[in-house]
């Protein structure tokens, strides 16, 4: 019989320790530890699936050819996703998409699948938590013909799912969801930390020894982090999260790890009746229905390669002295503090007993300090109940001393403003040659801004 010992492993960091204590060690999360069953008879070097272990020996680094331009990556056909991806799926590759339960996840994978099928790639799609009649309708809300080499296996056992994967061999395999395979001889539940871990170290192994490329969709908890232990975002190549409201048609794909690309980039897309739609430049996303009103300023952000013209709302009520509420979405909640008391201090305004919300518009998350400028006018423009001109935006970096610093890639972001019909910026000193029939209105205080605002 085969020798078994418990383990226990933080849900945070990945951590293995001997036995449970309240505090992992190593990250300091409470109560994060969790029992594991590990197999002592499964030796690390054993053979997968019946191929013999060859011999490895190490080389030297100048002997290694360099001469290729990378890795070859496999299209999915939805640019929004190949952006985010790197420029596509890398054979052998193995990526985890995590999002809130109703966010679109299986929606994009299936176009996805449908896309690779029709450009001649053999797909099998693993559902584990729908039947295959019940795939085939969702193929056919989406309006999407079934091609010849899309396969459906409608299964949660292991073994025979990497049984079908070998026997078909495809080009890319889908596992809907990873949180619902289980391995037969583990004496656990599905979803639980022991088959988690074991079920996604055999998948990544099938992907590199058949070079087939991994896609698994992972749930996440009610905190917004993929469930389970965090040794699975360790173990793939790549992790995407799904964000945006479900009650809402915009969604953002977002990559927070990725080996073959930067993590930097963003996809946007549209949830409409006929599946995920691209949203290509982002305009009419997050700036089309755009009016100047008070507490609302337009900032050109950067994401990746791209910029996207972002409008920042705030708004102030009357609130208690000693008790305001300071409440955020999709901004920094500790960014929004530090502009109120940079208002207060440099600025003049009085919002001690203001309660202020801050909020960017279309479901994007923003961490860049650029659009600090645009926050601050926002709060200003919604206190004092007065609104930028119309074709305005702003765009800037605020210190602790109220000044206004500039912004990187300022041409860029100038650029693209021009483009969606502003005219006029409000920026920090700066040498960028403003493009044809734009103005910019430069500053070098917070005070000055605020003046500026007219």
């Amino acid at each position: 019989m085969a020798k078994r010992t418990v383990q226990f492993i933080c849900r945070s960091c990945g951590a293995v320790q001997a036995r449970w204590m309240g505090k992992c060690p190593e990250c300091g999360a409470w109560d994060a530890l969790e029992e594991y069953v590990a197999d002592k008879s499964a030796a690390l070097d054993a053979p997968r699936g019946g191929a013999a272990a060859e011999p490895v020996e190490a080389v030297k680094l100048r002997e290694i050819d360099g001469d290729g331009a990378g890795p070859t990556r496999v299209a999915t056909g939805i640019g929004e996703f190949d952006r985010v991806l790197g420029g596509g799926l890398v054979p052998g590759s193995a990526v985890l998409v995590g999002g809130d339960p109703g966010i679109g996840k299986s929606t994009l994978l299936l176009q996805a699948a449908h896309r690779l099928a029709h450009a001649g790639q053999r797909v099998l799609y693993v559902t584990s938590e729908e039947s295959a009649q019940q795939l085939r309708l969702r193929a056919q809300r989406l309006a999407e013909n079934p091609p010849d080499d899309l396969y459906i296996l409608a299964d949660t056992n292991l073994a025979r799912i990497l049984e079908q994967a070998r026997k078909l061999q495809p080009t890319v395999c889908v596992i809907d969801s990873i949180q619902m395979i289980y391995k037969g001889d583990l004496a656990a539940s599905p979803g639980s930390v022991t088959q988690l871990r074991a079920c996604c170290m055999e998948l990544v192994y099938h992907a590199k020894a058949h070079a087939a490329a991994m896609l698994m969709v992972g749930h996440v908890t009610k905190q917004g982090a993929l469930a389970g232990p965090r040794l699975l975002e360790h173990m793939v190549d790549a992790v995407l999260y799904f964000e945006g409201d479900r009650y809402h048609a915009h969604r953002i794909v977002r990559g927070i790890k990725n080996r073959f690309g930067a993590t930097l980039e963003v996809g946007l897309f549209e949830m409409t009746g006929a599946g995920l739609q691209e949203v290509a430049d982002g305009a009419g996303l997050l700036a089309a229905e755009y009016e100047s009103r008070p507490g609302s300023v337009v900032c050109p952000i950067l994401s990746g390669s791209r910029c996207l013209l972002l409008e920042v709302q705030a708004l102030t009520a009357t609130g208690f002295l000693g008790s305001v509420k300071r409440k955020v979405s999709g901004l920094d909640a500790s960014r929004l503090a530090m502009l109120i008391a940079v208002l207060e201090k440099r600025g003049g305004l009085r919002l001690a007993d203001q309660d202020v919300f801050a909020s960017s518009v279309g479901g994007m998350k923003v961490a860049e300090p650029a659009a600090d400028l645009a926050l601050a006018l926002a709060i200003a423009g919604a206190h004092y109940n007065r609104s930028v001109e119309p074709g305005v935006a702003a765009v800037g970096e605020i210190g602790l001393g109220g000044e206004v610093r500039r912004a990187q890639q300022l041409d860029q972001r100038l650029s693209e403003a021009a483009r969606l019909g502003f005219n006029r910026v409000i920026c920090a000193n700066d040498p960028a040659k403003p493009p044809k029939n734009m103005q910019l209105i430069q500053v070098r205080t917070l005070d000055q801004a605020l003046q500026a605002m007219g």
